[in-house]
């Protein structure tokens, strides 16, 4: 009886553990990236991942890359009513607020490539969501005058680093 209970348990253990998912596919995942801490932190905190294979684990991914994109739109925006009367810093602040919106809407774009399997049009639109931040650096550039405030540089880091981790696991899909 004592050998049955045993059993008993082992099988229910892995029919837990067929359900949850591989607990192992998000190190798996992640060791295909560039960053490998920022991608496992972020599956962990996302509970849908336990459930979800590769493609889910990216499209998870490149659903923190829009909220990273909506967020510093969002930021950029606010910034907007708290700068005096720089026109220029308005200016710029608002096309780099622009700038995240359609780095959101890129990533937003390759949630339905995923979906039919087309990585080379993942890769295209991750790629341009990650050079969004580059086109507000380079809005400040054209104004000498302006300091490219440090807040802005470190959001736009964290978008590139989140698609960075969603093309390595585009190339891990493909591959």
């Amino acid at each position: 009886m004592g050998s049955s209970f045993l059993i008993f348990i082992a099988i229910m253990l892995l029919a837990i553990t067929l359900v949850n998912g591989d607990s192992g596919l998000i190190q798996k995942t992640c060791k295909t990236t560039k960053y490998y801490d920022l991608c496992v932190s972020s599956l962990e905190s996302d509970p849908s991942s336990s459930n979800s294979d590769t493609k889910g684990l990216a499209m998870i991914m490149v659903g923190v890359g829009m909220a990273n994109a909506t967020a510093t739109s969002t930021f950029l925006s606010s910034q907007l009513f708290s700068t005096t009367n720089d026109t220029i810093m308005k200016k710029v602040l608002k096309e780099c607020s622009d700038k995240y919106a359609h780095a959101a809407d890129a990533l937003q774009a390759s949630v339905q490539d995923f979906v039919s399997e087309l990585y080379d049009y993942v890769y295209m639109h991750v790629m341009a969501a990650a050079d969004y931040p580059n086109a507000c650096r380079n809005a400040f550039r054209r104004y000498p005058e302006l300091v490219y405030p440090q807040e802005i540089a470190r959001r736009g880091d964290g978008l590139k680093h989140i698609c960075d981790v969603v093309l390595g696991i585009v190339d891990h899909l493909a591959s």
